[in-house]
């Protein structure tokens, strides 16, 4: 027992047990800092910002209106489409179609697109493509696709989609205040 002196042993396990602790002291205050890290951002993420802005502007537009108001701006453009029926798709869901001369199609639907914003509140929609025309108002978009170039004496389609954002709106929407219906006042206040 001579030969293992017990004083070095016991100085070189207490520099290994600093050793540890400090490396768990450093490692525990780099957790600790990266959970608090954690929780600050998730609650910055997580904060209440209010209720969510509505899809659309404006109170919602009904179907019947849509469908009249681009029928006669097309029928001002030379353009004449009857309306298609559902066939089983969503009631919020329109579909326009007719035939034009295949020489002035494309600019016929180009102007009717621009008489829809300057004359009727529409707006740019979304940009779907070169050869694609989108239209905003309300609740409602309007999309149309250039044809080109078309066979020449055969009249050239013309399809117009119109979609609306939330069809429970769209559906029940007056077109117009009905006359038998009573005016809201408001109760006098009691005090």
């Amino acid at each position: 027992m001579a030969d293992w002196p017990a004083v070095s042993r016991t100085e070189r396990t207490d520099i290994i047990v600093r050793r540890i602790l400090v490396i768990t002291a450093v490692a525990s205050l780099a957790l600790a800092a990266l959970a608090t890290a954690t929780v600050a951002v998730g609650a910055y993420l997580l904060r209440d910002l209010g209720p969510l802005p509505p899809r659309y502007s404006g109170p919602p537009l009904p179907r019947e209106a849509v469908v009249s108001e681009m029928t006669s701006i097309l029928a001002a453009e030379g353009i004449t489409v009857q309306r298609e029926p559902s066939g089983g798709m969503r009631t919020c869901h329109e579909r326009l179609s007719g035939r034009h001369a295949p020489e002035t199609a494309d600019a016929a639907v180009e102007a009717a697109f621009a008489r829809a914003r300057s004359d009727h509140g529409w707006r740019d929609g979304p940009d779907l493509g070169e050869r694609t025309l989108t239209l905003t108002k309300g609740n409602w978009t309007v999309m149309s696709s250039l044809m080109g170039e078309q066979a020449s004496g055969q009249p050239a389609p013309v399809f117009m989609v119109l979609t609306c954002v939330d069809e429970g709106d769209a559906a029940t929407a007056p077109t117009a205040p009905s006359a038998s219906a009573p005016a809201l006042t408001p109760a006098p206040a009691s005090s």
